[in-house]
């Protein structure tokens, strides 16, 4: 497996499509492994992944280190608990680990989750943080931004067509918002160049409503790697524009997979590294940077401006 792969270029700095990427500190004086990161004049931080706790791994354990030292909202990108998500799975793996995080999470469901029935291991864990048990999804402002958790398990809540439940709630939620900024993370990803690639068709759906909203990023997780794509349409056609950026960040703490070719719209990505993304919410653009666990060296950080 590769160590990291930048698909646009290889050097300790460089530019690539406007942005300035670099494996060295950021613009907060970090190390270069990423540790020690705080918010900067109090804006808003998240900070997160997915695919997280299993009781046969302590990848889990490592990631759940760095946010000791990140403020902010944590966010799960599902598959919390494995590997059932039953209440035992997110007593005895999840809690110990990032449960230590609980009263500043904002979680979302994998599918994993369902395979207890109704997920009801993870709505009685994460109580009302977890939204409404029929569904799943939410929304939340953080700054001026609007966050959006949504629920990648279509067949569980009615399905994702264009007129489900979801969709049409999606819809209205996203009407009503005056935030300049929008972002949202689910499961499933709708482009990947891991195990499941190129991607879900079935989320599809959802990426038509945010993309047509102005939506500017997409985080998933369900590959067990770091992905990140340059703004792109629903269709996966690059969108420098009015494109959403998509970040997969199956790096939680189970166990990694290989990446063995690039999809289109590739930019960067890893399947090595275990971490965690942060990213810190500007009231007109965002910054992000992947924080590798301890003892490695990955990492991946930028900014742009929201549309």
């Amino acid at each position: 497996m590769r160590r990291w792969i930048l698909v646009c270029g290889v050097a300790l700095a460089f530019v690539c499509g406007g942005l300035v990427l670099a494996a060295l500190p950021d613009e907060q004086g970090t190390s270069p492994d990423g540790r020690r990161i705080e918010d900067v004049g109090g804006r808003p931080v998240l900070v997160g992944a997915g695919d997280i706790a299993d009781c046969d791994n302590e990848g889990d354990t490592a990631t759940a280190r760095l946010l000791d030292d990140i403020g902010g909202t944590v966010i799960t990108l599902g598959d919390n608990a494995y590997s059932r998500g039953s209440e035992a799975n997110f007593e005895e793996c999840y809690d110990p680990t990032w449960g230590r995080y609980k009263d500043r999470t904002k979680p979302a469901l994998g599918n994993h989750e369902y395979y207890t029935e109704g997920a009801e291991g993870y709505f009685d864990y994460f109580g009302e943080a977890a939204g409404d048990p029929d569904g799943g999804y939410y929304s939340y402002n953080l700054g001026g931004w609007h966050v959006v958790a949504l629920n990648s398990s279509c067949e569980e809540i009615g399905g994702c067509t264009a007129k489900g439940p979801q969709a049409e709630w999606l819809k209205a939620d996203l009407a009503a918002s005056e935030s300049r900024c929008t972002l949202a993370y689910f499961h499933t990803p709708r482009f990947t160049s891991g195990e499941h690639r190129p991607g879900f068709p079935k989320v599809g759906p959802l990426w038509e409503i945010l993309y047509e909203a102005g939506a500017d990023v997409v985080l998933s997780a369900h590959d067990h790697n770091y992905q990140r794509f340059a703004p792109q349409d629903p269709d996966g056609t690059a969108d420098p524009e009015r494109g959403i950026r998509q970040f997969v960040v199956g790096t939680g703490g189970d166990e990694l997979y290989e990446i063995s070719d690039p999809i289109a719209n590739s930019e960067v990505y890893n399947d090595e590294t275990r971490g965690v993304l942060r990213i810190t919410l500007d009231p007109n653009g965002y910054k992000w940077r992947f924080i590798p666990v301890e003892g490695e060296d990955f990492t991946d950080f930028g900014s742009t401006e929201c549309h």
